[in-house]
């Protein structure tokens, strides 16, 4: 057989595989610096049991930056933790690894050690009767497609959900797959937090999986942050501080911690948990974000004490979290320059420092992005509306975004807002004219929105 014979196929063997190579993960080439960050935080500074996943993600990364070597390196990582964590199951939790093992080696063009992992995929396949050559249906594969799915972003969530899902069919009361749901519904809650009868989604599935994993530090402190959503910070607070007690995830679980000290208005304890953090962790574009949107929060609470006419000090103050707010924003973007709400933030923060010009260049970037997550888009053009009503002095540019931002039909605070806005504007122009065209046209979208059409016809 000709070489290019031979590399056809196994190229066709390859992609009947199920790993990382044919999952789609769909990262984009300025997505793989933060992502390779992450995944080597969670590696350094997470203790997890699940770490085979995380090894089998981080070599398709080293991959995808054409570090084969590394790539290699990390696959032989994830076969000894799968034979010193997984022994039981050391064949069904080797079929990821082993697929990836063969790609890395055919884009090396090493055919004959890519053939090699593929005859173990095929052996284990035959072992357990599967009707596929290269393929097996197994919860513990649905289980690590769902981790990766997870960790390559918002956009593969839903797709995570329903890998965890399979897995939980077959085996419902595993707590690897329960933690991986869990995760997934709690990501997925935002930034709704809430469903229409009070509940939160992800509340059962997190205080299932900490149930069935109860050391884990990272549940507990997501299932904090969902009972503080739902008003039930008392019992979130207990969970953060048994978090915090685990020095061996200590310096990951900081950051979930100072979210939940934030939201809960203690912002000086949130700055003294992600400033920890930060040291060993000082490139994180999560940790900067969380940095800036504690100097944010402390500006808020100033203008809240002032009655919104901060003088001499305070004003002294603001202007300085501004200042750190700014710095701690662009640092997050310069490690992940596609973290749309960090975007938006750096936004709004221009426009506190009163630096217009930045803030309408940051606007389009955010607009300019496809596609930003709805809610973020959402939240844009709520703000852009605002700033061209209240800096630009433009009612017409801040009615287009308003209607933007309203024409998103997820229902939110911020659609709210932007309703009230609108309607507000069209109040004003039937006031210096009655029969203002435009006007009349506002306020009666405006009732339509809100279920008011009898109204609108009067």
């Amino acid at each position: 057989m000709s070489k290019n014979a031979d590399d056809n196929q196994v190229k066709n063997y390859l992609v009947q595989l199920k790993c990382h190579f044919t999952w789609e993960l769909a990262i984009e080439e300025a997505e793989i610096p933060d992502l390779e960050s992450r995944v080597l935080e969670e590696i350094e500074f997470l203790d997890t049991k699940y770490n085979v996943v995380i090894h089998n993600l981080l070599a398709y990364v080293e991959h995808l930056k054409d570090q084969n070597d590394k790539a290699l390196q990390s696959l032989k990582d994830a076969e000894s933790l799968i034979q010193r964590e997984h022994t039981d199951q050391s064949d069904r939790r080797s079929l990821v690894t082993w697929g990836n093992y063969a790609w890395v080696y055919y884009h090396m063009g090493r055919l004959e050690d890519a053939k090699m992992y593929l005859d173990k995929v095929e052996n284990i396949c035959k072992k357990f009767s599967s009707p596929f050559r290269y393929m097996m249906e197994c919860p513990e594969m649905n289980c690590e497609e769902g981790w990766a799915l997870l960790k390559c972003g918002r956009k593969n969530y839903e797709r995570a959900k329903a890998c965890f899902q399979n897995a939980l069919e077959m085996e419902p009361e595993n707590p690897e797959f329960n933690t991986g749901y869990a995760i997934t519904t709690y990501r997925l809650d935002y930034p709704n937090k809430l469903c229409k009868d009070g509940k939160a989604t992800s509340l059962d599935p997190l205080r299932k999986a900490m149930r069935l994993n109860p050391e884990d530090a990272y549940i507990k402190v997501l299932l904090a942050l969902k009972l503080q959503d739902t008003g039930e910070e008392t019992e979130g607070k207990k969970y953060i501080e048994e978090a915090l007690s685990n020095k061996s995830s200590q310096t990951y679980i900081f950051r979930y911690a100072a979210i939940f000290y934030r939201n809960a208005g203690w912002v000086d304890k949130a700055l003294e948990l992600l400033q920890k953090a930060l040291q060993a962790i000082p490139n994180s574009a999560f940790l900067n974000h969380q940095v800036g949107l504690c100097y944010r929060a402390k500006i808020i609470q100033i203008k809240a004490a002032t009655n919104m006419q901060p003088r001499d000090q305070d004003r002294e103050d603001i202007d300085r979290y501004i200042r750190l707010a700014i710095f701690y924003l662009e640092s997050a973007l310069k490690q992940k320059p596609l973290f749309d709400v960090a975007i938006l933030h750096l936004a709004l923060m221009y426009i506190e420092a009163e630096k217009y010009r930045e803030a309408e260049d940051t606007f389009q970037k955010l607009f300019s992005m496809t596609p930003p997550e709805k809610n973020i888009l959402q939240h844009g053009h709520f703000y852009y509306g605002r700033f061209q009503q209240y800096q630009k002095k433009s009612d017409t540019d801040a009615i287009r975004h308003y209607l933007k931002a309203a024409q998103i039909e997820k229902p939110s605070f911020i659609r709210d807002k932007t309703i009230n806005s609108l309607e507000k504007l069209a109040l004003r122009k039937l006031e210096r004219n009655a029969s203002d065209a435009e006007g009349l046209s506002l306020l009666e979208f405006v009732h339509k929105l809100k279920g008011k059409m009898n109204q609108a016809l009067e």
